[in-house]
């Protein structure tokens, strides 16, 4: 990289930090969403096993 292109970067402006945290923000949560239906699938799958096993 050439010292001129790192000069030339201007920080961003206000509004542009607040989209850069929502849109942080919109990913974290459709992370956790994912990680809930995956728990939830995993109980599920676990109750089933449990009651599979019991009426064995």
């Amino acid at each position: 990289m050439v010292i001129k292109e790192i000069a030339s970067l201007k920080p961003p402006t206000p509004e542009q930090q607040r989209i850069k945290a929502m849109q942080a923000q919109v990913k974290r949560a459709q992370e956790a969403v994912k990680a809930e239906r995956a728990r939830q699938k995993i109980k599920a799958g676990q109750a089933e096993l449990s009651n599979a096993g019991q009426t064995l």
